[in-house]
């Protein structure tokens, strides 16, 4: 049951970024689960909960059908961030009701999918020092995370010097208990408690506030782990289920905490790119930042191809990955005494390093063979160490597990190109080392080198100091943005590989508490989520605009060494679609000196320059929206960073800057140019007499032999003494 329960939650993390329609049949129609989208007629604003209620049910048809009867048509109410529910129609109902007055939109509704002990330290955040100490751990900020539920009685979410929920909580604890950790859950996929019986959801909320406690796994990565922001309250809203995360559920999620009196949301879930007015989390994310919530979302592990983000909206933190310094060290040793270092989380300490025979898996010609996916393998690999091929939509673990039930002594697990060098320590079954794709055709020339081709798997444990972290792992989604070319997305990484962190069930057999390694963007997030817990602290006056620009302008581009530019997959400089603003930096974005602050109306007049209709615009911000002349480009908006599409036309964009750092301060411009464009910046000093003054400035953007295959990056800096304020530039072909 346990391995079951984990191969399950790894399973959540891999599941297609595809969004799919759920569907019911009853009889002989099919009903499907739409989210319908309303706008309150005049003088309907103020409507209690249970006049709104009554209200929705007028757009239900009159009468139900025979065969749905016993069903409750309503799935969901919303109430707090969108107008609207979520109900079981036919394509017939919604086009009747779209002739009803204060009606916007239906759509059909998708699922969508799920996309640590070292990592504070990593960060720069120190016990009773630094950020942590100036923030008070995150004391007193909730922080809602909206995943497959919680496992309550983990010592991660216990109340040891916990202050009480703040006196603004306003929410339910569906759970046999909550404490002060803990402070309350819902389930929204239904009716039982919100626990956890994948894990994704135990890990996640761990990651982003998890209480102090003692942890390893396979007894390596051992040491306390905290959460990034330990003194934060925990909120679970359980979203997802073993078949997905429905599109409904999840704007019921966020309506609920924003009712809840949530600070922080952290949403370890997405799915492909998708129109803003027909994302329940663009929606949902736009009304909770309307009521001041911070929203961070996974950017989705759809890398590394391009143009694969998820969770565009500008008004939302989007997430990549990027490795630490940790490494769980497992050497391949062939048998001409080549070496190839890799890694495993399972370090067998009884496997013999002796030399066995090595076979390659996809030597009979099959492709499911190469993958060792389930029944490709027999008996004859019984007693060898079975070299497979990453991908082939089949589990790492699994692979693992093919080998093991057909005799294997073990498994060398070999990345796929695109992979390149980014290795995950991954609970195999067996000894294992997961290796690079160079790695892994070295080994396959060393199999067609000789008749009797030997190798052994060497297990070092837990290695720090991995030169060169961060690095973008390579399933972290990039861009750029199909939505909104205009905006840079990701907005940032942070770590999201080999993540230790809170699990339901021993992964091992031994450890206790549980826990688990894992990775994803879905790790990633609840870092960042943390880290705006801290920020919320120590800026309670910040807008979510303001705490995201302070993350982005003070990222480092470099190593741990700061010796190269952080790299990809490939050991490559990683571009701008890759890492966003790059990788954050805690301790920095806590005293950013400027910041790029965006209101809720700021964004009307870019979504009215993104071409969305009136109708769609009212239902995305909740009142009466008329675009006319009032649009803007995309570029236009105050964002922290700049996206550009450049053909032979100069452009000219304007931003404003918000001192917080120090009241008399004189700032001045400095850029490093894009290859083959001018930048000139307008004025290029700017001086500030008092904190939370104003100043603007335009950045003209020229060609300079700027060619249409070129994408070309760089940076705007404003400079004073003790401060560096960041843009990236990004620059493509018109």
């Amino acid at each position: 049951m346990e391995n079951k329960m984990i191969l399950a939650g790894l399973a959540a993390l891999l599941i297609s970024l595809a969004s799919v329609p759920a569907s019911f049949v009853y009889g002989e129609a099919e009903l499907d689960t739409y989210i319908v989208f309303l706008q309150k007629p005049e003088g309907l604003s103020t409507l209690a909960d249970g006049d709104l209620e009554s209200w929705y049910s007028t757009f239900l048809p009159d009468t139900t059908l025979a065969s749905s009867s016993s069903q409750t048509r309503l799935v969901h109410s919303y109430r707090s961030v969108v107008t609207g529910f979520a109900a079981k129609l036919t394509k017939e109902e919604v086009k009747a009701m779209e002739k009803k007055d204060g009606f916007i939109s239906a759509q059909r509704e998708k699922m969508y999918s799920l996309h640590t002990t070292r990592t504070p330290a990593f960060l720069g955040l120190q016990l009773n020092n630094g950020l942590w100490n100036s923030s008070n751990n995150g004391k007193g900020v909730i922080i809602g995370v909206l995943d497959t539920g919680v496992t309550p009685n983990h010592p991660s979410f216990n109340d040891l010097h916990m202050p009480s929920p703040p006196a603004k909580w306003r929410g339910k604890c569906q759970l046999p208990k909550c404490n002060k950790k803990l402070i309350g859950a819902r389930n929204l996929v239904g009716d039982t408690y919100a626990t956890d019986d994948e894990g994704h959801g135990t890990h996640t909320s761990s990651t982003a506030a998890g209480s102090p406690v003692q942890a390893s796994a396979f007894g390596q990565a051992s040491g306390m782990a905290y959460g990034i922001a330990p003194l934060a309250h925990i909120a679970m809203y359980k979203v997802c289920s073993a078949e997905g995360c429905p599109g409904g559920s999840i704007l019921a999620g966020i309506d609920a905490a924003v009712a809840d009196g949530v600070d922080v949301l952290s949403l370890s879930l997405g799915g492909g790119s998708s129109r803003f007015p027909e994302d329940p989390i663009a929606v949902g994310a736009f009304g909770a930042i309307q009521k001041g919530v911070f929203v961070s979302c996974s950017a989705g592990n759809a890398g590394p191809a391009s143009a694969s983000s998820a969770n565009e909206a500008p008004w939302i933190l989007t997430v990549g990955a990027s490795t630490i310094d940790r490494k769980i060290k497992a050497t391949v040793l062939l048998g001409n005494k080549a070496g190839y270092d890799g890694q495993s989380l399972f370090q067998d300490k009884k496997f013999r390093h002796r030399m066995l025979p090595l076979v390659y898996a996809g030597a009979n010609g099959r492709a499911a063979s190469r993958f060792c996916a389930p029944g490709s393998l027999n008996k004859s690999v019984k007693g060898k160490i079975v070299l497979c091929e990453r991908g082939g939509e089949v589990l790492r673990i699994s692979k693992g597990q093919e080998v093991k039930d057909n005799g294997g002594a073990a498994m060398i697990l070999m990345n796929d190109q695109p992979s390149g060098f980014d290795t995950l320590a991954d609970a195999h079954v067996l000894p294992a080392s997961h290796v690079g794709f160079v790695a892994g055709e070295a080994i396959k020339a060393y199999l067609n080198s000789t008749k009797s081709p030997k190798a052994t798997i060497l297990f070092s444990g837990t290695i720090f100091g991995n030169p060169n972290a961060p690095q973008v792992a390579s399933f972290s989604s990039r861009g750029p943005s199909l939505a909104s070319p205009g905006i840079l997305k990701p907005d940032i990484i942070g770590p999201g590989v080999n993540i230790l962190a809170a699990w339901p069930v021993s992964v091992d057999n031994i450890t206790n508490p549980p826990f688990n390694m894992i990775s994803g963007t879905s790790m990633s997030c609840p870092h960042l989520s943390g880290i705006a817990a801290l920020l919320k602290n120590t800026h309670p006056d910040w807008s979510p605009a303001a705490i995201k620009s302070a993350m982005m302008t003070t990222t480092y581009l470099s190593n741990l060494g700061r010796t190269k530019p952080i790299l990809n997959e490939q050991l490559q400089p990683a571009n701008l679609f890759d890492m966003g603003a790059g990788h954050v930096n805690p301790v920095l974005a806590a005293d950013p000196g400027l910041v790029y602050d965006l209101q809720p109306n700021d964004y009307i007049p870019y979504l009215c320059g993104l071409g969305y209709k009136d109708s769609e615009i009212s239902g995305l911000i909740q009142r009466k929206a008329h675009c006319g002349n009032v649009t803007i480009p995309e570029a236009q908006l105050n964002y922290p960073s700049f996206s550009i599409r450049l053909g032979s036309t100069p452009l000219t964009y304007s931003r404003t800057v918000t001192n917080v750092g120090r009241a008399n301060s004189v700032y001045v411009a400095k850029v490093v140019l894009p290859r083959g464009v001018n930048v000139k910046v307008h004025p290029e000093k700017i001086v500030f007499n008092r904190l939370k003054q104003k100043a603007t400035f335009t950045v003209t953007f020229t060609s300079k032999g700027f060619s249409a295959e070129t994408y070309s990056q760089g940076f705007l800096y404003w400079l004073t003494k003790g401060y560096v304020v960041r843009s990236p530039i990004a620059v493509i072909s018109a």
